[in-house]
Formats: C-alpha cells, structure tokens, sequence
C-alpha cells in the first residue's frame, strides 16, 4: 500500500501535521513514530498557551495521536532505518523489518538532548529542571540553581541564567575545559563553580529538586536546575540518505513559507528544522507543512 504521505516522526510536529492533514479528509496518511523523543521526557510544558499550569509532552502525544486517529490517520510503532526515492515516491524501512511506501514524506525526527544518566534527573526534567532557557528561564526566577555541564556550553548556559537569579552554581560533571574567559566571567558574576562528576540528584516529591551530589560527596543545594552539555543528537540521517541539505550542524533547511527541503515533495517540520526549538514553533511548523503537501496532493491529482 502506498500512503499519501507518510509523517517519520510522531512528536508535536508530526502530531500536528497529522491533524491538520487528517482533517482534509482526503488522503492517507501514515504516521511512523518511535515511541522515544524530547517530548517524551519533559514532564511540563510552561510556555504553551491556554496551559497557565503547564502541559505534559505525554499528554499532548496522547491526545494528538487520539485526534488524529479520530480523523483516519493510521500509526506504524517503528524507527525508519532507511529512506530512498522511486518513480512513483519514497520506500522506507523500518528495524521491525516493516516496509512503507508514500508519495510524499514529512520529516519530523526531532533531536535528543544529551546529558549523563544519573539517578533521580529523568523525573525532574519539566518540573524543576530544564533544558531551554527560552523557554524556562522564568522558572528559576530568585531560585537556587544548578547549571549541569560540561565545558564553556555550560558556562554560558550559567551567564543567561544569571538576569534572572544570583544563586547560581554551574557543575562542570565531565570536566571538559573551560576557557580563561569563561571561568574569569563565572567569577566576575558570582556564580559558583565546580569541576567534579555529579553522582545523583537528590529529589523529593514528585520530581523536586533539592540537590546535586557530587562523586565527592559534596551536596550542591538546589531548588531549580538546567542541563547544558552540547552536542545534541539532531536525527537527520534520513534526511541525508534522501540527498536533502543540511547545515554543518546536521539541522535541516527548508523553505520557510512551505516547509519544504530542496528535494522535491520531502518536506521538514520541528526540532529537525531550523528554528528555536519551541514546542510552539514546532506546532505551527507541522500545520504550515501539512498546508502545502495537502496543495501538492491535489495538484498530483489534477484537483
């Protein structure tokens, strides 16, 4: 079976498209996902509207993939290993050993952010630690804060912070370098400084932080906190494989009034893309995508 398009990808932007496309009510749209991406983790979403509370990543997937299943949208659980380009559209194969089939694609990979596996951090992320001062920044507000790093990554992660609290300690936890500069500036601003690994994080409640503990023992006390280690894992593999450009940091341009990539009826959306990395953004991105592969569909078509 061929689908009309096929979404890689089930996050917000994937999710989005998906509604929007599935409420054309014309095609056949598959939606591939994982199960595993940024939206998975972060337990509280801040800066949404009509959310003054916030809004889990879990219970928008869940609500999206109910709403676009309520529209006919159909879901694969794989990871797309491979992707090419035929005739007739794109096949695509998955590690279950699924093969797919569309005549046009959405990508919406998404990226992965890294930081150490460390007991007690995972149930924090959302609620008091954070991994996107555009969107979090305000959370630490005249908090207690730890910056978990490594390098000048994290360094500079400590100087944003620093306009909204002065109880700042920035844990360099692999002990990358820090530049002369950077540490000099740590200094000047009065946020503390250690170069130790970090053994745990201490928690209480329903993912509170109260501390970072050090290898040493040391308990760095802590009411808010942030992970700024570099190198995220951008998911554009398949991007490649389809000969679609990418920057030199593996995200993907596109153009910015269709969404679509310099290959003909491959199309980008979310954290893949270039932009902010807002949930927000990556909505608006998804419905904008699947806007213009629903004008490409009917020009196909001849409609």
């Amino acid at each position: 079976m061929q689908y009309d398009c096929i979404i890689v990808g089930g996050g917000i932007a994937g999710l989005q498209a998906a509604v929007q496309l599935g409420r054309y009510t014309k095609h056949k749209v598959l939606v591939i996902d994982s199960g595993y991406g940024r939206s998975t983790l972060c337990r509280r979403y801040h800066n949404v509207l009509g959310w003054p509370d916030g809004v889990s990543g879990e219970h928008l997937r869940e609500t999206g993939r109910k709403q676009a299943g309520s529209l006919g949208v159909q879901f694969a659980e794989d990871t797309v290993v491979s992707a090419s380009r035929e005739d007739t559209g794109f096949s695509l194969a998955g590690r279950s050993g699924g093969a797919y089939s569309a005549r046009t694609l959405l990508l919406a990979t998404g990226l992965l952010d890294r930081f150490p596996e460390l007991p007690g951090l995972v149930p924090c992320f959302g609620r008091t630690v954070y991994v996107c001062p555009d969107c979090d920044s305000f959370e630490v507000r005249h908090r207690r804060t730890v910056v978990l790093g490594a390098g000048d990554v994290g360094a500079n992660m400590a100087f944003t912070l620093s306009e909204r609290t002065s109880e700042l300690t920035y844990i360099n936890h692999d002990g990358t370098p820090v530049s002369e500069e950077a540490l000099g500036r740590l200094k000047e601003l009065g946020i503390g400084y250690r170069e130790e690994p970090i053994s745990r994080i201490e928690t209480k409640g329903d993912g509170e932080i109260t501390a970072a503990v050090l290898e040493s023992g040391e308990r760095i006390e802590a009411e808010r906190g942030f992970i700024a280690f570099g190198g995220n894992e951008v998911k554009s593999e398949l991007a490649k494989q389809l000969g679609v450009e990418r920057l030199e940091n593996k995200h993907v341009p596109a153009d910015p009034r269709t969404k679509m990539t310099n290959v003909p009826n491959v199309w980008v959306a979310g954290d893949l893309g270039v932009h902010a990395e807002q949930l927000t953004i990556a909505m608006g991105e998804g419905a904008l995508a699947a806007i213009w592969i629903h004008k490409t569909l009917c020009q196909m078509d001849g409609r």
